[in-house]
């Protein structure tokens, strides 16, 4: 099977399907979007450009031909908007994937998705279903400007009524988009941008974990690391270092921010006794600092070291120039792990 066999989901070849195919995120993710709208008309997708264009990251290519404008609609470029419209969608039994350009440009929408979006279904006393998925481009290392590189997660993960997620891989992208949009609650999917071309293997069989599972993606016995959505590749590559180094790292894929899976991180650290988080956010008030504060609790006592974080710097989101500087790297990981392990 080549590289491309299969473009927009299991496709049927010499008349067996596809068991498996090498995609970039955006093809997996394409896919993901067609298998749930080949297996419920209610959904549909709504967005910038999404139609036609299929998208600035052409996610969306080739699903306006196949299912026609009443189910990929292209909108005003209006966040609010969408995200208002979709809400009424969803009230009328639709199941809406909104498609946010890009992760700096959701902010116009900030007040629909936390004021009105998240707190549906507790007004109505679980009676209402939202069935609402946000698309949300995230994440740096693609060289762009101002609001097109930002990673906005810890605002949506610190508001009840939100699930929030980011898969690693395409594979992921594959099965967590199909699992997002069959949620009965709103879910804030981000897509690590940087990690949209790089080619992984898609199993269309069967997902291997649920929606909010945390996963060990490799093993280890000196040090757990834990990170989601682009940093796991850059967590990865560490652990390929340390391991020329005699050093064993463990390394978990969040997944899920939002609720958080410890079952597989406590564990690790039960193993390795030491803990470091990373990501591409801010580190004030974040995800990591959540995750770090939890574990020192629930795990004091198996704790050889304080939980450290790898994070992004508490600034605005440099020029592109700079952005190497700005996000974490294989090294900054690296220098954290030593530091763990000399206490």
């Amino acid at each position: 099977m080549n590289d491309e066999t299969v473009t927009t989901g299991p496709t049927v070849t010499d008349g067996a399907p596809a068991a498996s195919a090498n995609l970039p995120m955006t093809k997996a993710l394409n896919a993901g979007l067609r298998q749930a709208m080949l297996a419920d008309p209610k959904v549909l997708l709504m967005g910038e450009d999404i139609g036609p264009l299929g998208g600035v990251f052409r996610v969306t290519e080739g699903l306006f031909a196949e299912f026609g404008d009443k189910r990929v609609l292209d909108t005003p470029l209006a966040e609010s908007g969408i995200i208002g419209t979709a809400i009424g969608l969803a009230m009328r039994g639709f199941r809406p994937v909104c498609e946010i350009q890009f992760d700096g440009f959701v902010f116009p929408g900030f007040d629909q998705i936390t004021s009105q979006l998240a707190r549906m279904r507790n007004r109505h006393e679980g009676q209402l279903v939202m069935p609402v998925v946000i698309r949300i481009p995230y994440g740096g290392h693609i060289g762009s400007i101002e609001h097109h590189q930002e990673s906005p997660e810890a605002y949506f993960a610190h508001t009840p009524g939100l699930r929030v997620v980011s898969p690693s891989n395409p594979h992921d992208a594959y099965w967590m988009m199909q699992e997002a949009i069959a949620s009965d609650d709103p879910v804030i999917f981000f897509e690590p941008k940087s990690r949209y071309w790089p080619k992984g293997e898609v199993q269309f069989g069967e997902s291997g974990s649920p929606l909010h599972a945390s996963r060990v993606v490799r093993t280890g016995t000196d040090v757990t690391v834990v990170g989601h959505g682009a940093m796991v590749s850059v967590l990865l590559q560490a652990a390929d270092i340390a391991q020329a180094e005699g050093i064993s790292i463990e390394v978990v894929d969040l997944r899920s921010l939002s609720p958080i899976d410890y079952g597989p991180i406590l564990a690790s650290v039960e193993k390795t006794a030491h803990l470091v988080v990373a990501q591409e956010a801010h580190g004030f008030v974040s995800v990591g600092s959540e995750i770090a504060a939890t574990v020192a609790e629930k795990a004091f006592y198996t704790l050889e070291a304080p939980v450290l974080r790898v994070s992004a710097f508490d600034t605005p989101f440099p020029p592109a120039a700079v952005e190497t500087h700005f996000l974490p790297s294989p090294d900054r990981v690296l220098e954290a792990i030593d530091r763990a392990l000399a206490y």
